[in-house]
């Protein structure tokens, strides 16, 4: 594995998170930590944003085509991610338990296929 997909996973997979994590905390008036989860989001978006730099570094004026099954494998991180934080906020604010817990265990599934896709299987 390379360095640089190691980093983007980890950017994808830690960005998501913080991101769903940060508007739960801002969508959710019971929890009362509107400002602490406008910080989360914002860190989130952060690390996104470093994300797309590294996906893009070294691309613009070299010539070079973006790497996209690097991009399909942080795309695929976030979407584990968000699956993960929707079947959360379904226990959690919708009062849903049985659906919620089935889309969560989807969203750890869905992040633990980036090992294999990222490793590769040998």
């Amino acid at each position: 594995m390379k360095k640089k997909s190691f980093v983007v996973l980890l950017l994808g997979v830690v960005g998501g998170l913080l991101f769903g994590i940060g508007m739960c905390m801002c969508l959710l008036p019971e929890w009362d930590v509107f400002r602490p989860g406008v910080a989360v989001t914002a860190v989130g978006a952060v690390f996104l944003l470093v994300l797309l730099a590294v996906l893009l570094k070294g691309r613009a004026g070299s010539g070079r085509k973006i790497n996209w099954k690097t991009v399909g494998k942080a795309a695929f991180g976030i979407l584990g991610a968000l699956v993960l934080g929707a079947g959360m906020c379904m226990i959690m604010v919708w009062d849903m338990l049985l659906p919620g817990i089935a889309v969560g265990v989807a969203g750890i599934v869905l992040l633990l296929c980036l090992i294999p896709m990222c490793l590769g299987l040998k």
